[in-house]
């Protein structure tokens, strides 16, 4: 279902602009053009474009989700990438996440840096009081805290949960944004019947079955 892949769920540009038609505007062309290549065969890769002066340097990387076939990281990417042009038009910097997979890009390097910003939460309505509810939740968010890996799924009947890091970050770096994420999910969506926590390297989200927008979609299309 590639609509619900394809889906928006945020994105954000530099404030600084290239000039175009510059040899900036063309490296990170050459860029975009390698991490759609590259979606073909793995779920993540970083790429730099060097150019005749240090300020033409780009860098780039994209994450597939942990669960996608090659073709669709491929379509998703491909898609994140022809949406730069109007949602980040001649922008340096620009960051973009679909429901299936992230893309970013700068002319200064982020590769390998952790990024705790939350750059998009939306907690779902209230379950109200739900004891039991939020037993499950507690569990799934427990269960993504401690599975290990970069990405994780967990589940508790009707709840399920994942979580995923960008492939730049060590284990250590995962582990520390996805705890701050699920810290974040627990404290501030604490009874909603679904939470999603993107900080700006890593994410965690959980819905219950049928209140998630991706949960929901994911059938049709």
């Amino acid at each position: 279902s590639h609509s619900s892949l394809d889906s928006f769920i945020y994105g954000g540009c530099s404030q600084i602009k290239y000039t175009p038609d510059s040899p900036y505007e063309s490296n990170l062309n050459s860029l975009l053009t390698s991490l759609v290549n590259s979606a073909t065969y793995a779920a993540y890769n970083k790429y730099s474009v060097t150019g005749s002066s240090p300020q033409d340097v780009v860098y780039g990387l994209y994450q597939c989700r942990g669960d996608l076939s090659m073709p669709d990281c491929a379509t998703c990417v491909t898609r994140a990438v022809s949406q730069f042009g109007g949602l980040c038009p001649q922008t340096c910097g620009g960051a973009l996440q679909l429901q299936g997979c992230f893309v970013k890009y700068d002319n200064t390097s982020f590769i390998g840096q952790e990024d705790k910003t939350v750059v998009m939460k939306k907690c779902g309505p209230s379950n109200g009081f739900d004891t039991d509810a939020m037993n499950r939740h507690d569990a799934v968010l427990g269960s993504l805290g401690s599975a290990g890996g970069l990405y994780r799924v967990g589940g508790a009947q009707d709840i399920q949960g994942v979580a995923q890091c960008v492939g730049d970050l060590s284990m250590g770096q995962c582990q520390d944004c996805l705890s701050e994420a699920i810290k974040r999910l627990k404290t501030e969506c604490g009874g909603a019947v679904f939470g999603d926590m993107f900080l700006g390297k890593c994410y965690a989200r959980y819905s219950t079955s049928g209140d998630h927008p991706y949960a929901a979609r994911s059938g049709h299309g």
